[in-house]
């Protein structure tokens, strides 16, 4: 890696650094308390008062996105940022990576994620849904919540594309960083709690853009109704595709750099000098040695009921050519298990004596729901004939 590294061996280290919460005292003790959203003002608050602020950037050595996810989490809830504000670098290995509150059958195919070995991961923030891989630099920046500022930080990422690389990204409406008025290199989203927050965003560096397409590809067979966040697609493009010196090592370092010369209370960039007052680069190793708890975080990270039980309730269909007009098999889910399962008959169609809409009672009811939960109604159907009704025979249904 192009810079220097200051190793740091276990989380007991960071102590000196960074004060853990209930240690003593308040968390924002002589911090002026304003809105989180104050975006735009020139100074933020002052940290502890005789304190000067310090800042680090750590760098994840995990690629698994369940243990990313965790150590973020880790230092939101358990880090006090009064007095010294971090950058956390981390890259995945390929995954998709869907908002908290979004409906993940909505957003990708799950199966075709699955065969593919692409992980499904569903993060503590809001936003839309992105693909990870290595070439995809994730950027989390951890204040205090009075200091919370995106369009503050995506200025530092702005600016070390300008300096270094000449390049000119603009922060569109949505804090999005794009270039050329429509190419989108990172996304955005925020999680603000009592104390503290976190922003994080994404750096398009090298992305494999093929398998970044084909990961975001929807299940055109199943129609979704739902009240979850859904994506808006924008076209991207990678930094290295602008500028053939944009690396990883290099992007890493050069926003580590401008991350520690910028005074996060005034917004300036006061140079190397301010670099001298840091605490550097340090290397992170994310796991119970270091972080302890943290593997219950990642084990709840990468259940089954963070990842889909946590969508929000949706009703999902599925057409059926059956030569008389289409059947359509219709499912409600809530907490990703099915509830309910309805069939609507094609006018003259008959199931055994039955026409029109058919409550079913099966085997999927209270199961969790997969594109294959289909396989199983289309099974049951199979008890009884699909038949066409003739006049004198929908006349007799009609009685019964």
């Amino acid at each position: 890696m192009a810079f220097a590294i200051q190793s740091a061996s276990k989380c007991a280290k960071f102590t000196s650094v960074l004060v853990r919460q209930g240690s003593g005292g308040s968390l924002l003790s002589g911090v002026t308390k304003h809105a989180a959203m104050a975006t735009s003002a020139d100074v933020l608050p002052p940290s502890t008062p005789g304190k000067e602020l310090s800042k680090s950037v750590f760098i994840s050595q995990s690629r698994d996105v369940f243990t990313n996810l965790a150590l973020e989490d880790w230092m939101y809830k358990n880090f006090d940022f009064t007095d010294h504000h971090i950058m956390l670098l981390w890259r995945n290995d390929p995954c998709v990576v869907v908002g908290r509150h979004q409906n993940p059958w909505v957003e990708v195919d799950v199966d075709l994620l699955e065969r593919k070995g692409v992980k499904l991961a569903r993060r503590n923030s809001g936003g839309g849904s992105v693909y990870h891989d290595p070439g995809n630099l994730n950027v989390s920046f951890f204040t205090p919540k009075a200091r919370y500022s995106r369009k503050h930080n995506l200025d530092i990422l702005a600016k070390t594309l300008e300096k270094e690389w000449n390049l000119s990204p603009e922060i569109n409406k949505k804090e999005d960083l794009i270039v050329d008025k429509q190419y989108k290199i990172s996304g955005t989203a925020s999680r603000l709690g009592r104390s503290n927050s976190y922003h994080h965003c994404t750096l398009l560096v090298n992305v494999e853009k093929a398998n970044l397409r084909a990961s975001l590809l929807k299940n055109e067979h199943l129609h979704i109704n739902s009240t979850a966040t859904a994506s808006v697609p924008s076209p991207t493009v990678n930094l290295s595709e602008l500028h053939p010196g944009i690396t990883m090592d290099a992007l890493m370092a050069a926003v580590g750099w401008q991350y520690m010369k910028t005074d996060d209370l005034t917004k300036s960039d006061k140079g190397w000098r301010q670099v001298q007052k840091q605490k550097g680069f340090q290397m992170v190793n994310p796991s119970e040695e270091w972080f302890p708890g943290i593997q219950k975080i990642r084990d709840e990270f990468a259940s089954w009921e963070w990842r889909y039980g946590k969508t929000p309730k949706f009703e999902v269909s599925r057409n059926y050519d059956i030569g008389w007009g289409l059947m359509q098999i219709t499912m409600n889910v809530e907490s990703g298990l099915v509830k309910d399962v309805h069939v609507e008959l094609p006018e003259g169609v008959a199931w055994g004596r039955m026409t029109g809409r058919i409550e079913l009672s099966t085997s999927v009811a209270n199961q969790r729901f997969t594109p294959a939960s289909f396989l199983l109604v289309e099974k049951a159907l199979k008890t009884q004939k699909l038949h066409s009704l003739h006049s004198d025979d929908r006349r007799q249904a009609a009685r019964a």
